[in-house]
């Protein structure tokens, strides 16, 4: 990025607009990568915790963690500058997990269900993908309804609805 910075400053220095401007573009679209790609990450880790969920049959504290911070970073990465629109529409999410994410996320869980007993293969047999993108989608689309303020109380009652989401509200494990 740095040497299209500076030609970018050479090219306004020398009075090449339209070269500028095919650089801005370049820029503007490397950003826009980066950002996804960044909320695909936390996409995968609310994925995972969620196939750990329904695998194991519980919740732990530091699952409904990491639920609970994938999503409020994907809400505040998704969010464009302007604050009125989003780079991944609500109506995007469900093809993007089933084409690009959940099967990432289904062989990173295989290190983590059950302490790893499954392959990646055999827990992608035992995953009810179904399940996993509708929960998904049900705390993503949270996103887009409540302010970064409400949306800590608003995930917390979500979460107890999980399996073994009461137990974790009692503090029972």
């Amino acid at each position: 990025m740095t040497q299209e910075l500076i030609d970018l400053r050479t090219c306004i220095q020398e009075g090449r607009y339209a070269d500028a401007l095919v650089i801005v573009d370049e820029l503007e679209g490397m950003s826009k990568q980066a950002i996804l790609r960044n909320i695909q990450a936390y996409l995968r880790i609310l994925l995972i915790h969620l196939i750990k969920n329904q695998l194991e049959q519980r919740l732990t504290g530091s699952w409904a963690a990491s639920i609970r911070n994938s999503i409020r970073e994907i809400k505040n990465l998704n969010i464009k500058d302007n604050r009125k629109s989003y780079y991944i529409n609500l109506d995007e999410w469900n093809n993007l997990i089933e084409e690009e994410v959940i099967e990432d996320a289904i062989a990173d869980a295989s290190d983590e269900v059950m302490n790893g007993v499954y392959n990646q293969f055999q827990l992608s047999e035992m995953v009810d993908r179904n399940q996993i993108i509708e929960t998904a989608l049900k705390f993503l689309a949270l996103t887009y309804s409540y302010s970064a303020k409400e949306l800590s109380a608003v995930l917390a009652e979500n979460l107890t609805q999980l399996v073994g989401g009461e137990d974790w509200k009692a503090g029972r494990k």
